[in-house]
């Protein structure tokens, strides 16, 4: 009993000493290694197409093995399947396929499809890893998966942050399918809130996308958001420049990361403004080395045929850095706890991987530089505090010239732009740079001021132009200094290939720009570059009034057009043959000549064709006739014959008055044809200028035959415009001058014997040219756009071409006169269709009439009578008839018989 005291006592009195050392064991646990598999299967879910992103899979891997800070006692192994995208049957095949070999995480598949969805779900079920580097809608993350692609309303935010400072307030969202929507949605968000105005247009199945573009052109709008797929992308802008949307007023913002990757060299000289976001470092020593080893990595790879890209994909650029990221999980959980054997996963035992949420919990701390940055994750799993590079086609290929920020939270953002910036997207570059303007004295554009006090510099010129840099000079921040051209020449080519006048100048560098009337052409745009257009225009022919009043033999015709009075001789014809007719058939215009003879037995009728004919042209003239009707139905015919004549008598004396108190003047050509067509009016150009290369390098032939016939007579050439209006004025009609429209409308203004003759030839326009590759086209165009949506442009148009200078004038005198045009039958067509309605009314009365009558005393068929009337009345043979005996004088002859007694010869009356 007492050995037992004290064994219980020393146990006590070891206790402290135990705990001590259990104490320490649990300290020192930590730094005990506990070692993974030799090996790691890693499972990569493929389409055919996507050998690219295979062939990086397999890479990382491989560099992963050869890097000794990382898993340096375990081999990582590829295990690719190939699969497709649609087919979730076999896909999910092959997952399991991958699993039962104990992969311990999955890449793939990538973009979204139903394969996606399913091989999620067998990830989550299992509790595999699941990496995926695609574009995702989900606004909350699977347990088991983390995504380095971006989120989409961090991308959305880029976005927003680009158009706030490109300050677009007008501008169209093309998109191919619904997720377009989901990526863009914080426009709509923040769209009221900034005052956009936004156009909505998707692409149509089985259509061309160039409808679309048609659409877009039509509603004018210039900037424009497209989120298409990377594969379709090419087409698409292709089909944009087939429908004129690529030209440089135009900007493209592509939601797609993939632009870089593309073969831009079609659009890169169109200057159009085409951006786009990327995530890919191309600063990285990984991506450099890919990059420069391309050929041999893919032959030691076994990967032939594959062709090397401008840089890789995205999705790619994202495997390569996924690669890394496991491994550095990995190698943290083996650090961490005690990784007992990679056991294989059956997807029918339902059975999950014990160490999967670990791994994927150490996966969300890590931290590291990859190919696409900074790669860092919040702890749902979402990408945070990475960068996006601006990039921009240039005429040198791809630059870049800003850079997108997103920190510890999505809504601390910030956009960095560098010096290329300023010059692709703004006016800001041109401030407090001085330029040198050449221009040409020409009204209104250029001229010198009218004063008593000498000027100089900038202050003795005026004009639209000088107007115009001047509005530029406020908006841009630029100065300038003008100066006139020293041969006095707008700028052609000749024999020898060089350019004289302004062109001449910007081209030897003795100008910045040149602004003036200066049309822009094909050939002066191969030596310099012109800004947007300030002005449209196109040549016309300048022309001088005829003074003569235009008088023919039969001025007097001229109050109705010939249909007019074609329609009134038809009428007249009608009328009186109808006249005729009625007054046959109606019984009531027959009578006895000779009432006191009852035995001759004879009806006459007073309307013959003559009559007829006599008595309708006498009611025309206002004049009387000896036949009057008596029958109801030819006094309807008479009365509303009276209406006609009153009504077309009235319009003819009123616009008979109007014709010859109206001048009328009638040119001796109409048009361009009518010019070349004829040999005795000259007509001429400026002989340096854009209108004479128009004509000499026409293929039309009228203006062919008008480009001969000035080269056959050299002296219809002029030195400049005013020389040309100067000699219109001075002729009598014998020359016309060709100058561009708006030249002509500013002469005409102020000139009332000068007018213009036809319509345009040819369109062009004005824009300020600019040394070829200046640095000043870009901002410049953009600043006349701006001027164009304020209307400072139309402003400086009505105030050089309507009120200064004596504008306006002829305005005025125009409203004055009152033209005269001959009455066409749409102003008197209801008189006739009234004539009208009263024949046919006169015919139903003459009928009723004759039914009446013949109802009393005729013992026959009436249709058979009328119809023996009619007969008789259409063959015009005699104005009398025979009286028609009634029934009872047929049957009993002597009852009716009233000639005097015979008293015998010698029987002699006494009076």
């Amino acid at each position: 009993m007492l050995n037992n005291n004290n064994n219980n006592n020393n146990i006590i009195n070891k206790w402290p000493c135990c705990f001590f050392i259990i104490i320490i064991l649990i300290i020192i646990k930590p730094s005990i290694r506990y070692c993974l598999p030799s090996t790691i299967q890693v499972g990569g879910l493929f389409t055919p197409e996507q050998r690219e992103e295979e062939f990086i899979f397999r890479l990382a891997v491989n560099n992963i093995n050869d890097d000794q800070t990382i898993l340096s006692r375990t081999k990582l192994v590829a295990q690719v399947k190939s699969i497709d995208y649609f087919d979730s049957f076999h896909a999910n095949k092959k997952v399991c396929d991958l699993l039962e070999k104990g992969v311990v995480a999955l890449f793939g598949p990538l973009g979204y499809s139903p394969s996606s969805a399913h091989t999620q779900s067998i990830c989550d079920a299992l509790e595999i890893p699941h990496i995926e580097t695609r574009w995702d809608f989900k606004l909350h993350r699977d347990d088991l998966s983390i995504n380095l692609y971006p989120q989409p309303s961090v991308l959305s935010s880029a976005y927003v942050d680009l158009v706030k400072a490109w300050n677009w307030d007008i501008f169209a969202i093309v998109y191919e399918n619904n997720e377009g929507i989901i990526r863009l949605q914080n426009f709509f968000k923040d769209a009221q809130k900034c005052n956009w105005k936004i156009k909505l247009y998707q692409f149509e199945t089985d259509k061309p996308y160039r409808d679309t573009f048609w659409e877009v052109n039509k509603a004018k709008v210039k900037n424009i958001i497209l989120d298409v797929k990377r594969e379709n992308l090419l087409q698409v802008l292709r089909h944009a420049q087939q429908v004129g949307m690529m030209t440089e007023s135009h900007s493209y913002l592509i939601t797609s990361l993939d632009l870089h990757t593309m073969n831009l060299e079609d659009f890169k000289f169109g200057r159009t403004k085409i951006t786009s976001l990327r995530i890919v470092d191309d600063s990285s020593p990984e991506l450099i080395n890919i990059m420069q080893n391309w050929t041999e990595l893919t032959k030691n790879m076994h990967m032939h045929n594959m062709d090397k890209p401008n840089s890789i994909l995205t999705e790619s650029a994202l495997i390569y850095d996924g690669i890394r990221l496991l491994s550095t999980a990995l190698q943290d959980l083996d650090q961490s706890q005690s990784v007992d054997g990679i056991q294989p996963i059956s997807c029918y035992s339902g059975t999950p991987w014990l160490y999967g949420s670990s791994l994927i919990n150490y996966m969300r701390p890590v931290a590291f530089r990859g190919i696409t940055g900074l790669v860092d994750f919040d702890q749902l799993g979402y990408r945070t505090s990475f960068s996006l590079d601006v990039m921009t086609i240039t005429i040198d290929g791809f630059m870049k010239i800003g850079e997108w920020k997103q920190t510890s939270s999505p809504n601390d953002t910030s956009l960095t732009t560098y010096e290329p910036w300023s010059d692709h997207y703004s006016a800001i570059s041109m401030q407090n740079i001085s330029l040198i303007v050449t221009t040409i004295i020409s009204e209104p554009y250029t001229m010198l001021k009218e004063s008593a006090v000498e000027r100089s510099g900038n202050e003795q010129f005026e004009g639209f132009a000088v107007d115009l840099i001047e509005e530029l000079s406020r908006l841009m921040g630029f100065k300038y200094r003008f100066k006139l051209v020293s041969d006095g020449a707008y700028g052609i080519k000749d024999e020898k290939g060089e350019w004289n006048g302004m062109i001449g100048e910007l081209i030897r560098n003795e100008s910045d720009i040149a602004i003036v009337d200066l049309t822009i052409t094909s050939k002066r745009e191969e030596a310099v570059d012109f800004t947007q257009p300030f002005m449209n225009t196109g040549i016309s022919i300048l022309f001088k009034k005829p003074t003569t009043k235009v008088t023919t033999l039969f001025s007097f015709l001229s109050p109705f057009q010939n249909i007019v009075w074609i329609y009134v001789l038809a009428a007249y014809i009608s009328v009186s043959t109808i006249l005729f007719v009625i007054g046959r058939l109606t019984p009531y215009e027959w009578d006895d000549p000779h009432p006191c003879r009852q035995e001759d037995n004879v009806l006459e009728n007073n309307f013959s064709l003559i009559n007829s004919f006599s008595f309708t042209i006498g009611t025309m003239m206002q004049q009387g006739s000896a036949v009057a009707p008596k029958a109801m139905s030819t006094r309807t015919i008479a009365a509303i014959w009276y209406f006609f004549t009153l009504i077309m008598i009235s319009s003819y004396t009123a616009n008979l008055a109007a014709f010859l108190t109206v001048e009328k003047v009638v040119y001796p050509i109409e048009n361009a044809e009518g010019l070349a067509g004829q040999t005795q009016i000259e007509y001429g150009c400026l002989k340096s200028g854009s209108t004479k290369a128009f004509f000499s390098e026409s293929n039309i032939p009228v203006y062919k035959r008008m480009w001969q016939f000035m080269q056959s007579r050299p002296h219809v050439f002029t030195k400049s415009n005013a020389e040309g209006i100067a000699r219109v004025k001075k002729s009598n009609g014998n020359y016309a001058y060709l100058m561009e429209s708006a030249s002509i409308e500013y002469v005409i203004e102020r000139d009332c014997n000068l007018t213009q003759i036809g319509g345009l030839l040819d369109n062009k326009g004005y824009g300020i040219a600019t040394r070829k590759d200046s640095p000043y086209r870009n901002p410049l165009s953009h600043a006349i756009l701006k001027l164009h949506e304020n209307g400072v442009l139309l402003q400086l148009k009505e105030r050089w071409w309507k009120q200064k200078k004596g504008g306006g004038q002829c305005t005025e005198e125009t409203k004055k006169s009152s033209s005269v045009n001959n009455l066409s039958i749409d102003h008197v067509g209801g008189v006739f269709v009234v004539l009208l309605g009263g024949l046919s009314f006169s015919f139903l009365v003459a009928i009723f009439e004759f039914v009446w009558k013949a109802r009393k005393d005729s013992h026959e068929s009436i249709f058979e009578e009328m119809i023996r009337d009619l007969k008789f009345a259409f063959a015009c043979q005699s104005k009398t008839k025979n009286v028609k005996k009634k029934l009872n004088e047929e049957i009993y002859p002597d009852r009716y018989d009233y000639s005097p007694p015979n008293y015998g010869p010698d029987f002699a009356p006494v009076y």
